[in-house]
């Protein structure tokens, strides 16, 4: 018993070196981004301790007023305020991000339960060709997003280029595998319950809303969570759509700061700290069901 204690102390050191090796390298681009955010000066996420500590960039981006010098011969100041507040960006991705991701729902719930409890002619050609396009990046489509959206924008105008109702109908178009991720979770939940509904005379859609959707919270909570990642860290789409300022979304207002002449890399690096508040208050509240809807079926008999 002895002999083995070495063998076992060394794959537990290993282990814990492993991990920690891992922590630090996930940790410390973040804490690098949130150094750059309060050094002041814009220079490059370089250094984990700031040498000089300043909330200049916090101020620019939280829209508060602040001095800066503009000239250092003669100590001249001027006073520094952004023309848009980037809290009306992060709002703005946030309307967006959260308005999408509920329509994800409410498509790709709806059509995942047609395809799993359903009998209709031509399904699994359907199935294949929406797993086909999934597989085509949305960039691909940026020219006909534009054509399209100018189009509508002569005949509707709040669905326009320009326009976050426009901006969210495109992101509507990607559910393919968020159909895909449901209809397999529906799948692992016997249909012996909806049957005994439908005996006590429920209608397919009082199924699905009542015993189904209860269900199946677990996958709806992860479907929600990666699609609202996804959009408030979309940029091509956007960058192409929303046309002013007060109309971008957080990545495309970040993405202004880096200049080809000059990139303000502390505004920049305290807009991405502020932009992960958002995804990390929604992963708190769905947490719960996030490991279960990842790792596990809906029920079995």
């Amino acid at each position: 018993m002895n002999e083995s204690m070495p063998s076992f102390s060394f794959k537990q050191t290993a282990a814990h070196l492993f991990l920690i090796g891992f922590i630090a390298l996930v940790t410390v681009p973040f804490f690098l981004v949130l150094s750059a955010s309060f050094r002041a000066g814009h220079f490059a996420p370089n250094q984990l301790i700031p040498e000089q500590v300043s909330t200049e960039h916090w101020r620019f981006v939280l829209g508060l007023p602040f001095e800066e010098i503009a000239d250092p011969a003669t100590g001249e100041t001027r006073t520094v305020r952004a023309a848009v507040p980037p809290l009306r960006w992060l709002w703005n991705s946030v309307k967006v991000s959260v308005t999408a991701s509920l329509g994800i729902l409410l498509l790709s719930g709806t059509a995942a339960y047609a395809f799993a409890r359903m009998r209709f002619a031509g399904k699994e050609p359907i199935l294949k060709g929406l797993l086909i396009l999934q597989m085509f990046p949305l960039v691909l489509a940026l020219v006909a997003f534009y054509v399209i959206l100018d189009f509508l924008g002569g005949w509707l105008p709040a669905l326009g280029l320009n326009t976050h109702p426009g901006l969210i109908l495109i992101y509507l178009g990607g559910i393919s595998l968020f159909i895909w991720m449901i209809k397999g979770y529906f799948e692992t939940i016997p249909p012996s319950m909806e049957e005994s509904a439908a005996i006590d005379g429920a209608t397919p859609f009082q199924t699905f809303w009542r015993i189904l959707l209860p269900i199946s919270a677990p996958i709806f909570a992860v479907v929600f969570i990666l699609s609202f990642i996804g959009y408030m860290s979309e940029y091509p789409v956007a960058s192409v759509v929303l046309q002013t300022s007060d109309q971008w979304t957080l990545a495309v207002g970040a993405h202004s700061f880096l200049y080809e002449q000059e990139k303000l890399w502390g505004r920049f690096a305290a807009l991405a700290v502020l932009s992960g508040v958002p995804i990390t208050v929604i992963f708190l509240l769905c947490q719960r069901w996030v490991v279960s809807g990842l790792a596990a079926g809906g029920i079995k008999e």
